[in-house]
């Protein structure tokens, strides 16, 4: 007698949302977790590694870029500076805006990439800044924010040993997506100018929220037509006058994949200079994980932009 065991049913698509994708599949494109099941572990490492980081380093610089609670900024000075107290001539700076889909972090947990960063020569600067929920769903005060912030460090340089003719942004997932609407709007709108970031490496962002809006990550952003025309880098690109280097990792959603390959097109099509690294292998907490190693495929990317070996 023959037994034959059934197939396990397929899962029916449902109805179209974006592309090629139903809800669900866009939802997980758009949930970092279902594609990074080590997301925990790697977290745990890095929080190691910035607890280290704090101790050798020492506490960074706290300033005030604005008024609010949440408008300050960590400086960790260059190594040379830090040596000797004080140190002739300036060093370059990069600013560091963080990630957490526009919800979680604090400059606090960010020591382990200014290790590096100070150890080559540079200051390392972490922006804090406001979070969605406590705007009620609105992003604008956290673009708003970025972009003052940003202002500030430009124009007060000098006052911690840096070279605002050599200010450069490095920025992961979601503070990507901040960055890219600083640089393509935001610096106009703080009165910059157009060449004070000399260059900027953005790993893992978003840069059109169009398909953002349609994911479920809309239960927390109340998106509105006006925020995503302006919070959309890719349709501002007019505005663009920073180098770009874009990264993501083979591991990564779809999404995310897509959505910088298409930045990066779209930034080269308008005649701006703009480098695609791709990460074999690297889900979205490994490529902020590998910012802390000065020998991995962005932290080599960040250091020579600046013109370190």
């Amino acid at each position: 007698m023959n037994i034959q065991t059934a197939a396990a049913p397929a899962t029916a698509k449902g109805p179209l949302v974006w592309r090629d994708m139903d809800q669900e599949a866009l939802d997980n494109a758009y949930d970092q977790a279902v594609y990074a099941p080590n997301r925990d572990v790697i977290l745990k490492r890095i929080a190691a590694a910035t607890a280290q980081a704090r101790t050798i380093l020492g506490a960074p610089r706290r300033a005030a870029y604005g008024e609010g609670e949440h408008e300050g900024l960590d400086i960790f000075r260059a190594a040379s500076f830090t040596a000797r107290g004080a140190a002739e001539g300036s060093a370059p700076i990069v600013v560091f805006v963080h990630g957490g889909a526009w919800r979680l972090n604090q400059a606090s947990g960010y020591a382990f990439l200014a290790e590096p960063l100070v150890r080559a020569g540079a200051h390392a600067v972490v922006l804090d800044f406001t979070t969605v929920d406590a705007t009620g769903g609105d992003l604008m005060p956290l673009y708003r924010q970025v972009s003052r912030a940003l202002g500030w460090v430009w124009r007060n340089a000098g006052s911690f040993g840096g070279d605002c003719n050599r200010l450069y942004i490095l920025a992961h997932s979601s503070g990507a997506h901040l960055a890219a609407c600083a640089l393509t709007r935001g610096w106009r709108e703080e009165g910059l100018a157009a060449d004070f970031c000399k260059g900027a490496v953005l790993c893992s962002g978003m840069y059109d929220l169009e398909p953002v809006r349609l994911s479920k990550r809309s239960a927390y952003v109340k998106f509105t037509d006006g925020m995503e025309q302006a919070l959309s880098a890719q349709r501002h690109i007019d505005g663009l006058t920073t180098p770009l280097i874009l990264a993501y990792g083979t591991a990564e959603t779809p999404e995310f994949q897509r959505q910088t390959r298409d930045f990066c097109a779209a930034v080269r099509a308008a005649g701006k200079p703009a480098k695609l690294i791709v990460a074999e292998g690297y889900n979205h907490f490994e490529m902020l994980e590998m910012l802390g190693n000065p020998y991995s495929l962005v932290s080599r990317a960040v250091l020579g932009q600046m013109g370190f070996a």
